[in-house]
């Protein structure tokens, strides 16, 4: 196949903007053309990823009929190790188990080296560590021989780590990583080469050589007699002075053709006897020298005040460039979304390319109102699949204490009671969400969620079901981990098949389904590696391992349009490429901090920079750019802070900007140019529809709709806000409880007004229990019967305290004036004529020995003011007026001696109603007056009337439209019927 070349090793490329693929295929076919067929099926092709054996295979199915090469696998080569003597490789996950007890130990020794919340962190950085040293050949006895004479502390720190990796060794004495058995694996296979190479054509294709095992492979196989290693994406446009000055990593590491020029000097070749693998021109031949100038190494300046004005071409290299510059993530994508619309018109293949999720999932939701789903190469994280978050979600229950939105998640979760039956169940879960809104308990146990189903028709079993598999899930202490792995499966398969069937309904089926549970048999094969751990140890070691996965969607695609991630678009080609989120951070990515060595260190040991993945972007980069119609993308700011472009996009603009004379300023304001056309079309496109302000309302309803009866609590409702009396009792909207019950000031207030009375009442059968020891102790008893949260109970108990001497002080005074006679006692009154009744419970109320009467109201707020009272909080005054028309049965037509307020918050007041300023007769009068306004037709009932604060939201404001106007505008009246 090849000739000998005088014995150098054979490295082929293929230029940025060919797709290399399908150039690899035509180049084979060229050189056996005319040969016999067999003679075709005697290559040996290694390929680099899955993705390309893929494409490869499609293009030789495509014809013309041949034998087919013997295609593999670079990663394909360890299946061959047990041929060969290795022992089997140690299952990834069980390495990081026990990695993570390791650590484990060693932070429970030396608790200040280390978070415990960073447990899975530091084992995941240490097994990737681990996984370098072994692919680049590496030791710790190399690592330990470093200078480290200016970083002591820190060195000694990580020493403590690293020493980790010596004792796992020591745990699998004979027993190789994936990557350890991989070189090793690469290294006899050289080893046996150098005795007996083969004499059939080998070539590996379609790698970069980023790292160690696979450089040493493609050195190999380069150098055997009819070995050759096909590179992609090689710049033959840049200079030899420029691949001269590659060679120190330490400046070089993040260039794209970095390591191209470390496989030359391996192999002591020079950029001449890099030879083109097929004929095929590249695109763009005069865009691929505007951006191989563009990504000279640093400093570039040199480079383009030399080879700039030679540079020729521009309007050719960026006629078919788009340069969208949007100011906003969202106008970016919407840009680019409108864009991919247009292709899948036209009938263009089109990719967006790029590694900014985020990005990809905003495009996915604009093309979504056209009915475009994309075919995204990346798929979904696991963790986010159904089946992932149900997992996450029962994992949980493990966790904290049952709450109610704990219950309702996963109730309405699609998989649960997936198997039969899932329409009632639903029902069930909503009439239980109502239930516990309204009724609690804020933190639900198994005999409150079984005494829902009392008195309910319910599936059969539905109530015990629930409470068996929800209830007293949260777990304390530790335990092995195969224990949390078969009870988080049995829980969720319970939960999932329902409770009228059994198995795991649907929990394990399609794509999602079969991942997670290969996740879980996975977790549970190697558990009795994990040892021991809590119950949130284990959800997040379940929701790490759920989050390393990814799941396609099941749906089928638009087979035209695509997302595809960097690595998807080396082996892969379309009409369109759209390279988005083209930001430092983004694209490329910010490298990741090494915990373990610094830069320099890692250099010196022979790990790989930081830079490493930089450069690996702009290789990528350097590719796709290169594609016959591209677009370049970014925003300028994003949900935080202004962006910063990224430094491939910026060196591009730049040197254009800074060739005016041979077109680049025109060329630039040209690709500006485009972008901002498909700008103003997406900004058109998220323009919203104006509609016009919704009026202040002041409904005016029929008299026979009109409320017949309030209570006293309301009538300053009335006065202040009409429309929210119109909302409860004419249109009959209650406000929906919150799902979550916090202790908020209506239980306050509930809770203390309970402390108060059976405080008094056992004050009335025993007076030596009159004492602030007395009341703190009827406090704390209730509140921990009442109240479930440890802090408010805490809190509410210390507000008590410091109240508890004057309110029995106070009490004291009171009882000589009046005994106390009814707690909570309710009363209705009617207005006459007017078919209106009025209705009150009071807090308490004293009678004196001639029959009058003492009306109190606690409030564990600030009481209202005299003034207040007068003018709109009428509560006390209209019970006191109601008292002496009788609205209390037990004490007639009483008279009232007093009326007060007792605020009970720190410091406490006391607050009496103004009775002579305001005597019940004139109140009387007024509430009628008021009472009787709204029975006249004319009267409307106005939101937001007279309210205390503007900043007070009321429960029907926003069925007001309270927003599109304010207290300036007039009520307009609207007659209903």
């Amino acid at each position: 196949m090849f000739d000998s070349q005088g014995g150098k090793p054979r490295i082929f490329a293929v230029p940025c903007g060919v797709d290399f693929p399908k150039a690899l295929v035509t180049g084979l076919l060229q050189r056996f053309a005319g040969q016999p067929p067999e003679a075709l099926a005697r290559v040996e092709l290694i390929l680099n990823t899955e993705r390309m054996q893929r494409r490869v295979r499609q293009l030789f199915d495509s014809g013309p009929a041949a034998l087919l090469p013997r295609v593999s696998l670079l990663s394909g080569l360890s299946r061959h190790a047990d041929l060969r003597g290795l022992p089997p490789a140690l299952p990834p996950l069980r390495r990081r188990l026990e990695l993570s007890q390791l650590i484990a130990k060693l932070l429970d020794a030396q608790p200040d080296l280390a978070a415990r919340a960073s447990l899975y962190d530091l084992s995941d950085s240490l097994a990737a560590l681990i996984d370098e040293m072994q692919s680049e050949g590496v030791t710790t006895d190399k690592i330990r021989a470093l200078d480290v004479s200016d970083m002591s502390g820190h060195w000694a720190r990580a020493q403590s780590f690293i020493g980790i990796a010596d004792e796992f060794v020591d745990l699998h004495d004979g027993a190789l990583d994936v990557n350890a058995r991989q070189r090793q694996m690469v290294l006899n296979l050289i080893d046996e080469w150098s005795h007996s190479p083969p004499q059939h054509p080998v070539l590996l294709a379609g790698s970069t050589g980023s790292r160690g095992t696979t450089l040493l492979l493609m050195e190999a196989i380069a150098r055997l007699p009819q070995g050759a290693v096909i590179l992609p994406g090689y710049d033959f446009d840049q200079p030899d002075a420029v691949w001269d000055s590659l060679s120190d990593a330490l400046v070089a590491e993040d260039h794209p053709q970095f390591r191209f020029c470390k496989l030359m000097r391996d192999l002591d070749l020079e950029p001449q006897d890099i030879h083109r693998w097929t004929d095929t021109p590249p695109n763009a031949p005069a865009r691929n020298r505007l951006i191989s100038l563009a990504l000279r190494p640093a400093p570039v300046t040199d480079a383009w005040m030399s080879e700039g004005p030679s540079l020729r071409e521009l309007d050719k290299a960026t006629e078919a460039l788009t340069l969208v510059e949007a100011d906003t993530p969202r106008s970016e994508a919407l840009a680019i979304a409108l864009r991919l619309r247009q292709a899948a018109e036209d009938g263009q293949t089109a990719a967006l390319i790029t590694p900014d999720r985020m990005l990809t999932r905003q495009v996915s939701a604009a093309l979504d109102r056209w009915n475009i789903l994309p075919d995204d190469s990346a798929g979904l994280p696991l963790q986010l699949s159904p089946p992932g978050r149900f997992l996450r979600h029962v994992a949980d229950l493990y966790c904290r204490p049952l709450q109610a939105d704990m219950v309702l998640t996963i109730l309405k979760h699609p998989l649960t009671h997936s198997g039969a039956s899932r329409g009632p169940h639903l029902r069930h879960a909503r009439d239980l969400e109502l239930h516990m809104r309204r009724y609690g308990p804020p933190f639900p146990d198994g005999d409150a969620l079984r005494n829902f189903g009392l008195g309910r028709d319910l599936l059969t079993g539905w109530a015990d079901w629930l409470a068996d598999n929800l209830s007293n899930q949260n777990q304390f202490g530790v335990r092995p981990l195969s224990a949390w792995v078969a009870t988080l499966r049995h829980t969720a398969e319970t939960l999932a098949a329902g409770s009228q069937t059994s198995g795991s309904g649907e929990l394990w089926e399609k794509n999602a389904g079969i991942a997670a549970r290969a996740v879980l048999d996975d977790l549970e094969a190697e558990a009795p590696h994990g040892g021991e751990m809590n119950a949130r140890d284990f959800a997040d070691l379940l929701g790490a391992l759920l989050g390393q996965s990814e799941v396609r969607d099941r749906d089928a695609p638009y087979g035209s349009i695509m997302i595809w991630g960097t690595l998807e678009a080396r082996v892969q080609g379309a009409d369109l490429v759209i390279l988005g989120g083209l930001n430092e951070g983004s694209w490329p990515e910010a490298a990741n901090p090494d915990p373990w060595l610094n830069r320099k260190l890692r250099h010196d040991a022979g790990l790989l920079l930081p830079e490493r993945r930089i450069g690996l972007s702009a290789h990528d980069f350097q590719q796709a750019v290169a594609a016959p119609e591209v677009w370049l993308t970014r925003a300028k700011r994003s949900d935080e802070a202004d962006t910063v472009p990224s430094r491939w996009l910026n060196r591009t603009v730049n040197l254009l900007g800074g060739l005016p004379d041979q077109g680049g300023v025109t060329a630039l304001a040209e690709m500006r140019r485009r972008g901002e056309v498909w700008l103003n079309w997406a900004s058109v496109l998220d323009t919203p529809v104006p509609s016009p302000a919704s009026p202040r309302p002041s409904p005016r309803p029929p008299l026979i709709a009109r409320p017949r009866r309030l209570t006293v609590t309301e009538i300053p409702r009335l006065i202040r806000d009409p429309y929210a009396i119109y909302a409860k009792h004419i249109l009959r909207l209650r406000r929906l409880d919150a799902l979550l019950q916090e202790p908020d000031a209506l239980l306050r207030g509930t809770v203390i007004h309970k402390v108060l009375e059976d405080f008094i009442k056992a004050a009335q059968q025993d007076p030596e229990t009159l004492s602030a020891q007395s009341f703190l102790d009827h406090a704390k008893t209730i509140l921990e019967q009442e109240v479930p949260w440890p802090v408010a109970r805490l809190l509410w108990l210390t507000r008590l305290r410091k109240v508890a001497e004057d309110f029995v002080s106070g009490e004291r005074i009171r009882l000589t004036r009046a005994r106390p006679s009814g707690f909570e006692t309710s009363g209705s009154v009617r207005l006459s004529p007017l078919d209106f009744e009025i209705s009150a419970k009071a807090d308490r109320i004293d009678v004196d020995e001639r029959g009058g009467l003492y009306i109190y109201d606690y409030k564990t707020g600030d009481p209202p003011s005299e003034n207040q009272q007068k003018a709109f909080e009428k509560q006390l005054l209209i019970e006191a007026a109601m008292a002496e028309h009788g609205a209390f049965a037990v004490y007639g037509a009483a008279q009232v001696e007093r009326a007060l307020y007792i605020g009970l918050k720190p410091p406490m007041k006391e607050v009496a109603a103004p009775l002579h300023d305001e005597p019940p007769t004139k109140v009387w009068a007024e509430l009628h007056a008021l009472i009787e306004a709204y029975f006249d037709y004319e009267q409307g009932y106005s939101s937001r009337r007279m309210v205390h604060r503007d900043d007070i939201a009321g429960d029907y404001d926003h069925l007001a439209r309270f927003g599109e106007w304010d207290r300036s505008a007039e009520p307009r009246p609207e007659d209903l019927t």
